[in-house]
């Protein structure tokens, strides 16, 4: 046993750097080794600071005590400093990558897009920076925890909102609807800096969970969106939401979800019990989505229909090829689609980019409403996840000008004229 415990320099500085320069680029993007890449780069490409410190600091305790003596120390310290070197420029990299959220929303809404977004603002606060407990925020801004639908586990959301925002201020709602490959679905701590970023400027959000595979069975998880959808529509008033003016938003399942939400509003099939109900959006910001259940072509299709069929739809793809058209949301671009925002990153080891451009291509074919597409070099899937990474900051900032220049020219068609 203290043979096994004994340091081990040189093993520990090629995992450093094996994690370094796969969190600079996903060392795989086929087949199942992806999940790996992504669980192990993911927090390493948005967090690198932190990584970076930790490795400084070990390597300092480390070298005090003898560690790196010796020809196999001399080459453990050499890539242990590669691997800073690496650490330090996807901070670098990720601190530039801001142009890559605001260009495209010049390039579609026009030079004075930032100026009609402020005209919406129902107040401004701080921006939040830096590193923040979840848990901390959250309670700085979830005011209460309800259920909008009938099944106890499954039916709860979070309705984040400033503690002075008015009863009756009529403020812009998002709906954000959680990601986790349609069988986690976990509210917290899902896209908390986009969250409190909203309610801190005046927005009322509601996060939720919703019924998720393998314990149930699509379409259930987008029948609980639209249970939500249907719910704030009756409810969100109370808690000083605008009821007329519902996004939604997600990030990977939750992409998917939120995009098909939007993209087939008052679908009575969809809708058992509540086919009466208004379930329509908006504008709708789906973040590294997956729009397409049917392609076999690209990236990990074929691993991605193998899940769908084993824990998702649980019905052979083959003969229930409906049910996958159904699901796509690529099949239901429409012409009225409302205003879109669509995110992905280049370096998405999970759902790789052309999904993203392929959906925002076949959008902007049809829709004649605003689709913006950025796409972000380097970023890995769930890009937009953690408090101190200037990709989540960007992505917070981003969406909230998109769906405030939407709720500005909203406003523009509903205010009364003065010289009415």
């Amino acid at each position: 046993m203290r043979r096994l415990l004994r340091p081990r320099p040189l093993l520990r500085a090629m995992v450093e750097l094996a994690n370094a320069a796969n969190g600079f680029r996903p060392i795989a993007r086929e087949g199942y080794l992806t999940i790996p890449v992504f669980a192990f780069g993911w927090p390493t490409s948005e967090m690198s600071p932190l990584y970076l410190a930790a490795s400084v600091l070990s390597a300092l305790r480390r070298g005090l005590r003898g560690d790196f003596a010796g020809t196999r120390g001399r080459i453990a310290l050499v890539l242990t400093m590669i691997a800073w070197v690496l650490l330090w420029l996807i901070h670098r990299r990720n601190v530039a990558s801001r142009p890559h959220f605001e260009e495209p929303l010049r390039a579609e809404l026009g030079d004075d897009y930032e100026e009609i977004a402020a005209r919406s603002q129902p107040s401004r606060r701080r921006v939040q920076v830096g590193v923040w407990p979840t848990e901390l925020v959250r309670r700085r801004y979830v005011e209460t925890t309800v259920r909008y639908g009938p099944h106890p586990r499954g039916n709860l959301a979070d309705i984040w909102r400033r503690a002075d925002l008015p009863r009756d201020a009529k403020a812009p709602v998002l709906l954000q609807v959680p990601g986790g490959a349609w069988s986690i679905g976990m509210r917290r701590p899902q896209a908390y800096p986009l969250l409190s970023h909203l309610a801190d400027r005046g927005w009322v959000c509601v996060s939720i969970d919703y019924r998720v595979s393998p314990r149930h069975t699509w379409p259930d998880h987008i029948v609980d969106v639209k249970r939500a959808l249907a719910w704030i529509k009756e409810n969100i008033a109370d808690y000083g939401g605008d009821p007329d003016f519902v996004a939604i938003t997600g990030g990977s399942a939750g992409g998917h979800l939120s995009s098909l939400a939007a993209l087939t509003p008052n679908e009575p099939r969809w809708q058992p019990g509540f086919e009466d109900a208004d379930t329509s959006v908006v504008a709708a910001v789906p973040i590294y989505g997956r729009y397409d259940w049917v392609s076999l072509e690209g990236s990990g299709r074929r691993e991605f229909i193998w899940f769908l069929e084993k824990l998702v739809v649980k019905k052979p793809f083959r003969e229930n090829r409906e049910i996958y058209l159904d699901a796509s949301s690529i099949r239901h671009v429409r012409p009225d689609a409302p205003p879109f925002f669509i995110l992905h990153g280049c370096d998405d080891s999970i759902i790789p980019v052309a999904e993203g451009r392929e959906f925002a291509a076949a959008l902007r074919a049809v829709s004649t409403n605003t689709v913006v597409y950025a796409e972000i070099p380097h970023a890995q899937h769930a890009f937009d996840f953690y408090y101190g990474s200037p990709r989540a900051h960007y992505t917070a900032q981003a969406v909230e000008t998109f769906l405030s220049w939407v709720h500005a020219r909203y406003q523009s068609r509903t205010r009364p004229r003065a010289d009415a």
